[in-house]
Parts: C-alpha cells; structure tokens; sequence
C-alpha cells in the first residue's frame, strides 16, 4: 500500500484535475484535510509539497494553496501571430514561452501572414486539437473579421483567449494587452514640438488599430500644441505593402516622402523601427540628411532603430508585451478576473533628432 502522503496527494490530484477549466481551484487549508483524511499535519504538508512540486498548485501566502491550472491533459496554450520571423516577434515569443514554459505549459506558435483566412484555418485546426489558452496578434484588426464566429466557439468550451497588440470590433468584451499606442503617438509628438518642430509628417498602417491609434495620438498632439494637422503629409500602408517591404525590399509607399522640398516638412513619425530603418535609407539615396534636413524619431526600440549608422530616437517598452500577455493569460486560465492593458512606453533619445532651426 503506498505511503499515506502519497494516497492523500492522488485524491488531491485527481481533484484538481475535476476542476481544471471551472475556474479558479482552491484547496482546503492544511487543518480542513487533517480533519478530512485523518492525516497528520506533516503528512498533509508532503502531499501538498509534492503536488508542487508537480506544478499543480501553488502556495499563496495568508491565502492558502490553489491550482495552477495544469490539467491532466490540454496543457497547450497555441500562440497566433502576424509573422513569427517578424523583427520584434523572436522577443515577444522568448518571452512568452519563458513564463508558460516554467509553468509546464507547452507552447504551440502558428503565422497567420496577416491573412484573416489562414487566420480561419489555424483556428479551425485547434477546434480540432483541445487547447488550454490562446494569445493572439489580430490580423487586420482595424478591418472587419469574419473570423469572430470561431473565437467564439473556442471560448464557449472554455478556452481562455488572450489578444494582444489589438482585438477585433465585435469581441471588446474580451482581454487585449496592448501597448498604449495613443500616448506614445502624443509622446513623439511632444518630443519633436519641444524641439522646434512644426511641420512634422507620418507614416502609419491604416489596417491595424495600432496604426490608427499612434495617429490619433499625433493629430492630438498637434491640436494640443495648435499645429494645423498637415494631412498631406500622412502616409498610410496596409499589410500588404509591409509584405513587398520584407520580401523585395518594396519602399514605394515611402517615395512621397523623398520629394520633401514640394511639401516641405522636418520630422517624421515612423509607425515603428523597420519603417525608420527603410526610410533613412531612402532619404540617404535621395541625398537628404538625417537628423540635419529631417529628423525620424519611431517606436520599439529594436535592434533596427541601431542598424544604420544613425541611431533612431525611439519608444521603448515600459512592460516587456510578451511577458505581461503570459502572465495575464496564466491568470485567466487559474480563474481570476483579468483585465484589459495598455503598457507605458518610455522615449528614447539617439542621434536621429536635431533642433529645428529654419
């Protein structure tokens, strides 16, 4: 007959799993499963160490011990993105799998290309491959999804889903973890105001929410400052254009910006670091120079903001995205009630600002 700990750790055990996905599981107190079993304390605190040891609950301290969420099965938790090669994605995801990893969670990672119907095939797959949790990078989530009927069958059975960096019109009742990309399009803007500039231009992906609402933050910025919004100097792309941009080095939704003497302007606001790094180049071959014709200030604070040999005045991240994701997920799926965030960013200063001086 096996050890009276061991016993006690098996009915434990088989517990927790009955009540993985109803919530949040807490165990009896150490004096309620003395009383219960007729165990001794030592007794009860072995089998309770062991389960811990597991990583099937977790001590709490003045609360008592609850479930991790780990499930006899499904300890699954599949990661949707745009582009899993994508700069800034490798350390986002690192820093996803760091948490669920160590919480015995295994990580599966699917690109959707910014296709909303490859998007409908990976979530189809996983109706079919039973899943703990989701974290998702929309596509297009600033355009109609088709797709929001399978997210909602997904949750139906219980499958905790996670968005991050946008969430789709239709599914606000569910939990985003974003960056606040309003205050750092307000942000920027300031910056380069304090320093003189009035005629500053931008370039935003217009099919994301996270383009639109860095937009949002300039055009404030610029009415708070009493700047006229300068529309012609707004350029927008899609994702489309961000694919001809990576695969055939495409910078043609770039070139209004190269023929700055017939709108003249001294700033630029880049949507994030890859499209600074593009159009620093292409300003390069055009014989204007940064920071001392035009100043390019972005967002990220990647390893691209520090690829050419000017060095971009940047937003970095306040609340690293993949680890609060992870961690706002790991709360989701043990039962606690989880909110929407939008993380800080903090500026940067390099070497791509210059005062303006007319």
């Amino acid at each position: 007959m096996p050890a009276k700990y061991i016993r006690l750790a098996n009915i434990l055990r088989e517990s927790i799993y009955q009540n993985t996905g109803n919530g949040i599981y807490k165990l009896p107190s150490e004096n309620e499963l003395c009383e219960q079993y007729r165990m001794s304390r030592q007794t009860v605190r072995t089998a309770l160490r062991l389960l811990t040891e597991e990583g099937l609950i977790e001590k709490r301290r003045g609360s008592g011990s609850f479930s991790t969420g780990l499930g006899a099965m499904q300890n699954t938790i599949a990661v949707i993105v745009n582009h899993a090669e994508e700069y800034t994605t490798p350390t986002f995801l690192a820093n996803v799998k760091s948490i669920l990893n160590a919480k015995r969670y295994s990580i599966h990672v699917y690109s959707t290309y910014s296709k909303v119907a490859e998007e409908r095939i990976i979530l189809q797959n996983l109706q079919k491959n039973p899943i703990r949790g989701m974290i998702v990078e929309g596509s297009k989530t600033a355009l109609p999804n088709p797709n929001l009927d399978v997210y909602e069958q997904l949750m139906a059975k219980g499958i905790s889903v996670l968005f991050t960096g946008g969430i789709y019109a239709g599914l606000t009742d569910c939990v985003c973890i974003k960056d606040d990309n309003y205050y750092g399009g307000y942000l920027l803007t300031k910056h380069l105001v304090q320093l003189g500039h009035t005629r500053i231009a931008g370039v935003f992906k217009i099919d994301d929410q996270q383009g639109l609402e860095r937009y949002s933050g300039f055009a404030a910025a610029m009415r708070d400052f009493n700047i006229p919004l300068p529309e012609e100097l707004i350029v927008w792309y899609t994702a489309t254009s961000l694919e001809a941009l990576e695969s055939k080095s495409d910078t043609g939704f770039l070139s209004s910006l190269l023929h700055w003497n017939k709108e003249p302007y001294s700033a630029v606001i880049c949507q994030n670091d890859e499209v600074a790094y593009w159009l620093i180049r292409e300003l390069r071959y055009a014989d204007i120079r940064v920071p001392e014709d035009i100043s390019v200030v972005s967002f990220d604070n990647s390893y691209m903001s520090d690829l050419n040999s000017i060095h971009i005045t940047t937003l970095a991240h306040g609340k690293e995205p993949g680890a609060a994701a992870a961690a706002a997920l790991l709360r989701m799926i043990q039962g606690e009630s989880v909110f929407s965030e939008e993380l800080p960013w903090n500026l940067v200063e390099k070497n791509s600002v210059a005062p303006y001086n007319p």
